[in-house]
Order: structure tokens, then C-alpha cells, then sequence
């Protein structure tokens, strides 16, 4: 009669597999090489700050939506290293950052996770696989975000009557830059960034049927547009029209203008430089609410881009401010 064979029981000690299980996973940093650990407990502490005097993240006295914690309603994702850094250094609503945790060492990505644990930014360890696939339903399929992924808040539109009572506040003479169903959100961003350079007190743009800050807009200003305010009119010629009351002269650009640019005196006065849609201009409402229309003199080329239109006229209106000066 064969013998009976003996149960195996459970391999006593942490030898052989249950060793190699308990070994780190290649690519992964070791705990004292994550130097953003320092900046998430920050993070975490200003969170709880926050929840008990009521600050943005609620209180006792108001009740808190809950959300997702993967994607809060209506946010946004900004991705690669540079854009990340500039948007942290430049104070922009951030909700979460998300770090790959196979990344190469690197200052950005550093400084990066510093910033956002100052700031009281969720700092958050994740794979690759899962910002790739963060990245594809946020739009951006086959995005290189390069290991960092920055989750923001909505953008925050400024009303056309306080951007005019800021314009109106200043030391210098108003200057505001208003689109007129300007589409490409990359122009949007061009524009504004020539807009800061050259002192415009903010940007008015429709409510519909025009580019919105958005991610690809935000990149393109190279962080000009988390610090120049945007406003947002219902009515573009109705909003046009009360500023006209409250002071200001309202030039449009036009290939088929009535005065060349060079020759636009109202340039040192409160001014609103309008700028038309890519392919069809101004439109006719809007053209009859302008003072002027002007045209930049060109040759060449049949006509120019909007936002090189917008960088050459307020480089225009800034050189005349100037000489004026002087």
C-alpha cells in the first residue's frame, strides 16, 4: 500500500517568491529620492487648513459638491514639463499634479512638485499607462506629456464692466484688445501674449462662436493669460458701444481700412483695438461701431494673420504712447 502523502504546509520565512515579491519594481524612485514628498504633505496640510475656516475646498457652513476624483467638473489638463512649471510659477488654479513614478531626474520636475505643495496643489503618484489614458479623455490622445500631467480649474472670466473699470484705474491710458469671432484658440493665445508685451489692460471676447481660454490657448501665451484678465461679452457691439460712453474709441483692423495705421491719431488716447475673425474680418455690426477702421500697410502678402495683425498695431499704439511721452 502506497504512502500516504504528506499536505505541503506554507513556506515558512520570506525566501524564494515571497523574497522576489517584497523586492522594488524597477524604474520606481526610492522614497528618499521623491523630493516631492515634502511638498505633498504641504499640500495635504493646506487642504485641511482650508476645510476648516471654510476656504475653497468648503466648510461647515456651506455644503461641498462632491466630484470625481479622477476629472472635477469642467477641468482641464496641462501637460509636458515647461507648461506645467509655467503654470505653477505663474499662480495658475491647479487642482492635482500628476507624476509618473518611473521619471528621469529633473529641475522642472522638481521644482514642479515644490510649487504645487506651497500652493496647496494635490501632488499625486501615478503610472504611465494611467496618464496616457487620463490624457485620452481629456482629448488629447497620444499627448506626450512627458511624465506630468497638471489638472486645473476652470478658467475665471472677468465681466466687461470691471475689465473697463480696471483699464479706467490705470496710469496709463486704457487699452483693451477685443476679438471679434477670433476661432483658433492658439491665435487667442498669440494674442494675448502681444497684448501684456505691449501694456493692454485685458482682452474682451464673445461668449459664443469665438476661442475660449483654453489649454492649447493657455500654452501659446506662454502663461501671459493667468495674469491679463479676459472678459467675456454676451454682446460684443453692445459691450463696444458702452465703452465708447465711458471714454474710450474703439479703432477695428481691416485690410480695407479708411486710415493706415501709422496714421491713426486716436493710438495715445483710451482706445479699444478690435481684431476680425481669421478668414472674414470684421463683422458688419461690429465695423460700424468702430471710430475707425485702420489698415496696416503691407507688401507682399495679401494679408496678414490675425494675431501678427494684433502684435504689429499694438506695437504701433505702444511706439506712438512713447514718442508721445517723451
Amino acid at each position: 500500500m502506497p504512502a500516504k502523502k504528506s499536505k505541503k504546509g506554507p513556506t515558512k520565512g520570506s525566501g524564494g517568491k515571497n523574497r522576489r515579491s517584497l523586492e522594488p519594481k524597477s524604474g520606481t524612485l526610492p522614497a528618499e529620492q521623491r523630493h516631492w514628498y515634502d511638498g505633498k504633505q504641504r499640500s495635504k496640510t493646506a487642504k485641511q487648513q482650508r476645510a476648516r475656516t471654510g476656504g475653497p475646498d468648503g466648510g461647515s457652513d456651506s455644503p461641498r459638491k462632491e466630484r470625481s476624483p479622477n476629472r472635477p467638473d469642467n477641468s482641464d489638463l496641462l501637460i509636458g514639463r515647461n507648461p506645467v512649471v509655467e503654470a505653477l510659477r505663474a499662480g495658475m488654479p491647479a487642482i492635482r499634479l500628476f507624476l509618473a513614478n518611473s521619471l528621469d531626474p529633473d529641475d522642472r520636475v522638481n521644482e514642479a512638485a515644490k510649487l504645487a505643495g506651497s500652493q496647496g496643489v494635490d501632488v499625486v503618484e501615478v503610472n504611465r499607462t494611467d496618464l496616457d489614458r487620463r490624457c485620452e479623455s481629456n482629448g488629447l490622445p497620444g499627448a506626450t506629456h512627458q511624465g506630468i500631467v497638471l489638472q486645473v480649474r476652470p478658467y475665471q472670466y472677468w465681466a466687461a464692466e470691471g475689465l473697463l473699470d480696471k483699464a479706467l484705474a490705470s496710469d496709463t491710458p486704457p487699452l483693451i484688445v477685443a476679438l471679434d469671432g477670433v476661432t483658433d484658440p492658439h491665435n487667442l493665445g498669440a494674442i494675448a501674449r502681444s497684448a501684456a508685451a505691449f501694456g493692454a489692460h485685458g482682452l474682451l471676447i464673445p461668449e459664443r462662436r469665438a476661442a475660449s481660454v483654453t489649454m492649447s490657448s493657455w500654452k501659446t501665451s506662454a502663461g501671459t493669460l493667468a495674469k491679463l484678465p479676459v472678459a467675456q461679452a454676451t454682446n460684443l457691439t453692445r459691450t463696444l458701444e458702452s465703452y465708447k460712453k465711458a471714454g474710450l474709441f474703439v479703432a477695428g483692423l481691416d485690410a480695407d481700412g479708411d486710415t493706415q495705421l501709422p496714421d491713426l491719431e486716436l493710438a495715445t488716447g483710451p482706445l479699444v483695438v478690435v481684431v476680425g475673425s481669421e478668414g472674414k474680418g470684421l463683422s458688419r455690426l461690429v465695423r460700424e461701431s468702430c471710430d475707425v477702421v485702420a489698415s496696416i500697410p503691407i507688401s507682399g502678402a495679401e494679408s496678414l494673420n490675425a494675431s501678427v495683425a494684433a502684435g504689429v498695431s499694438l506695437y504701433e499704439v505702444a511706439r506712438r504712447r512713447g514718442a508721445r511721452a517723451e
